[in-house]
């Protein structure tokens, strides 16, 4: 099947640059905005039909979004995952997080990691190391608001090696090259600022 040029980029530019504002607050859709973004420079037909997908799925969804409720709780917890090799392109992984303070999501991230690894549990193990990281930035917003929060932070992750990694002191060369992400989760997992 033959692909042809699209007919109009300047309309499809500007209803990109919409999807860009609207990531803000409709994460469910980062994914695919960000993949059509990366074809700007060669439009064709059939990245016009994402765009309305794109469209049609945010009419369907029109009465979803983020909301924020009110709770007593200020638990922090987080939910980590990545899919190995999953870009056709170039076999990188993608991988994301979301926070939520209670049951209101407050920061969430996705997008491709930097290096091709040969191993899920790479991936996985990278993206709690960024996690992790990332709830040591939260608690210290939240202390600096005068918050305190009502348990030891979680982060759930659905790779058991990654979990048993995090927490057994035995390095294993397999993993070597995520080894500065090793010792730094490691650590806050032993100093018990975080919970796997």
């Amino acid at each position: 099947m033959l692909d042809y040029l699209f007919s109009d980029p300047t309309q499809f530019c500007q209803i990109i640059s919409v999807f860009q504002y609207l990531i803000f607050t409709r994460p469910d859709i980062y994914f695919d905005v960000n993949k059509v973004c990366q074809f700007m420079h060669a439009l064709t037909d059939t990245y016009w039909a994402a765009v309305k997908c794109i469209l049609c799925y945010l009419k369907s969804m029109i009465s979803f979004g983020l909301h924020i409720t009110h709770n007593s709780s200020f638990a922090l917890h987080s939910f980590t995952d990545a899919d190995w090799a999953s870009s056709v392109d170039d076999r990188k992984s993608t991988g994301g997080y979301l926070f939520f303070v209670g049951n209101t999501l407050i920061s969430w991230k996705s997008g491709k990691q930097r290096m091709v690894t040969r191993s899920s549990i790479k991936v996985k193990y990278i993206v709690l190391a960024n996690g992790t990281a990332e709830i040591l930035w939260l608690q210290y917003l939240l202390s600096y608001m005068q918050i305190t929060p009502t348990s030891m932070p979680i982060i759930w992750c659905d790779n058991l090696d990654a979990t048993y990694l995090s927490v057994n002191p035995i390095f294993h060369a397999f993993i070597k090259h995520v080894e500065v992400d090793y010792y730094f989760l490691y650590d806050r997992v032993a100093k018990k600022d975080i919970q796997i």
